[in-house]
Formats: structure tokens, C-alpha cells, sequence
């Protein structure tokens, strides 16, 4: 049984390697770099010693193994993640700026065109976790992830959600109103300061905690707040941590890790400064080099970097 599900992008990076780069002009890139940020996620929380498992579609193509075989790998139950023989596996370019800013271009292919499955293998997960981007694209696919949804909720399984925010993807349309049936039955979030005053519908932060803890079935909001750190919120606490002194290579997946390692530990019934702790340094070893999902993860150096508490202290 898998503990953890998610649904959504499969695809390889093709990135910039160096900052400050627009897509306009020529210039290197590297890649194919697997990604996806439920596939960092969930690749996540397989190197942290949990079983997990993805939904989504790939090419008939290298690109596609490539992430297959990454991510299987790793431990990752594959078993349904489909192959559309039509199109190529999805790509996006991505290149990063000095001001702490990405820009992303997509070419999803055949992602948008996974079904929900008829069942979900194995029993009920504990959690099925969401990224908002997989339901930012096209509304016929958006409809396929909230019938999963409906699925793992009807099973038991507790839903948790990065709203993980694409402008890119939105086209214009607003993101509360993609996210709110979501939001409703979520009992875990990770938004980052920007996408939680965007889904509370409120600029003020402290306020915008309260209002998102008037959706019953929320447990824990945890705020990613970049270079600063995070603050984690359940109903009884609250807390702010600094981040681990690091040499940062590429910040790409940083929250996806961050999702993964908050979520196992939450499984292993970890006190939430623990969670918060393990789920920063694996944050942290992500952007320890290039590449969406090229940290060196694991159990051990996890504990590791835990156990140093080389940590900044947190900035309001």
C-alpha cells in the first residue's frame, strides 16, 4: 500500500545554468532534468523511506523514461502512469533570476489528458497530496484530479495541498476559484505568503491564517517563507523556524521537498517542530545542487543536518 498518492505533471526541465538568463536571447541550457512538482514531491517522500505513488501520462519517448525510471527507482509506484502515444512527454524551460524570481515555459503534452483511475491500488493512503499547478491548465483534466480526490476522501485518506500558484498556467483565470473545493476538504497547506493571501482573499497574513482555519477539516498551515524560513500554525500553536545554512545551488523544488518531508514526518508522529525541522533540511539539500530533483535526499542525511542545527535564525 502506498501511503502517499499525488496526481499531476510528470515532465523534464531544460533549465538555465546560469542566473539572471532570459529565454529570448541565446544561450546554454542544460537538461533533461526529471521534474514535475508532484513528481519532486512524491520522489521525495520515496527517498525518505515512504511508500508513494503518482498518477499522471508520459510519451512514448527518452524523456518519459527518464522520468520513469527515476522515479521507480527510487520506490515510486508507477503502476499508473499511463503512455499516450501521440504526443511527446511534457517539458519546461526554466531559468531563475537574482531577485529570488523564476520564469517558467510549458509544454504539458499528453499530461493534461490523465484520467482519474478507476480505483486507487492497494487500500486507503494515509494522505493524497495535491499541487495547485496540476489543476491550473485545463478544466477537463482539473474535473479528472477532483474526482481522485473525491476517491481518497471516500477512503479515508486525508487531503493535503501545495497551492504551488503558475501564473503561467492560469491564463488569467483566478486561482481561488480553481482551489476553493479543495481548500475545503484540505487538512494540510503549504502555501508560500503570496499564495496564502491569494486563496484566503486576504492581505493580511495574520488574518488570512484565521480565515483558512475557519474551513473545519484544516489542521496545519504551513507557511514556506523562502530564505526566511517557514511558520508553522495548527489550532493549538504556532512557531517560526530559520533555515539551515547552506550554500544554495538551484531553488528548484525546494517546497516540493519541503511537502514530502513535512508529510512523512507527520506520518511517523513527529511533534510539528521535528516535521518542520526535517521538512526544512530536506528543502535544504535540495537546492544543495542543480537540477529539480538532484539533492542527496535521504534518511541519513536528513538526520544529519537535523542533528547539526546549523539553522539561521528566523527574520520577521
Amino acid at each position: 500500500m502506498a501511503e502517499i498518492w499525488t496526481m499531476g505533471e510528470m515532465l523534464v526541465e531544460i533549465m538555465r545554468p546560469k542566473i539572471d538568463q532570459n529565454f529570448y536571447d541565446p544561450a546554454e541550457f542544460l537538461g533533461p532534468y526529471p521534474s514535475g512538482a508532484p513528481a519532486i514531491f512524491i520522489d521525495t517522500v520515496a527517498r525518505l523511506g515512504h511508500t508513494a505513488g503518482i498518477i499522471s501520462t508520459v510519451g512514448p519517448d527518452d524523456f518519459g523514461r527518464c522520468i520513469i525510471d527515476r522515479l521507480e527507482g527510487h520506490g515510486v509506484n508507477c503502476d499508473l502512469v499511463g503512455v499516450d502515444n501521440e504526443l511527446a512527454t511534457a517539458v519546461a524551460f526554466n531559468t531563475n533570476f537574482s531577485d529570488g524570481g523564476r520564469q517558467f515555459i510549458y509544454h504539458l503534452g499528453p499530461v493534461v489528458k490523465t484520467k482519474a483511475p478507476a480505483k486507487i491500488p492497494d487500500g486507503r493512503p494515509e494522505f493524497f497530496h495535491l499541487m495547485g499547478s496540476a489543476v491550473s491548465n485545463e478544466i477537463t483534466y482539473a474535473k479528472e484530479i477532483l474526482k481522485t480526490v473525491d476517491q481518497c476522501l471516500e477512503m479515508g485518506a486525508k487531503l493535503s495541498l501545495d497551492p504551488n500558484i503558475r501564473p503561467e498556467l492560469l491564463r488569467g483565470r483566478g486561482a481561488t476559484e480553481i482551489m476553493q473545493p479543495i481548500i475545503e476538504n484540505c487538512s494540510v497547506l503549504f502555501p508560500g505568503e503570496e499564495e496564502l493571501q491569494l486563496v484566503a482573499q486576504e492581505e493580511n497574513l495574520d488574518l488570512a491564517v484565521e480565515k483558512m482555519f475557519d474551513h473545519k477539516k484544516l489542521e496545519i498551515i504551513a507557511l514556506k517563507r523562502g530564505s526566511r524560513g517557514c511558520t508553522i500554525y495548527s489550532r493549538d500553536e504556532s512557531f517560526d523556524l530559520g533555515v539551515y545554512r547552506i550554500d544554495p545551488v538551484d531553488p528548484t523544488g525546494a517546497g516540493d521537498s519541503f511537502g514530502a518531508g513535512f508529510l512523512c514526518s507527520l506520518l511517523e508522529g513527529r511533534p510539528l517542530l521535528e516535521c518542520a525541522k526535517i521538512a526544512s533540511a530536506a528543502a535544504a539539500l535540495n537546492t544543495c545542487a542543480f537540477g529539480p530533483m538532484e539533492g542527496n535526499i535521504t534518511p541519513e542525511t536528513v538526520a544529519e543536518m537535523v542533528q547539526s542545527n546549523a539553522m539561521t535564525e528566523f527574520k520577521k
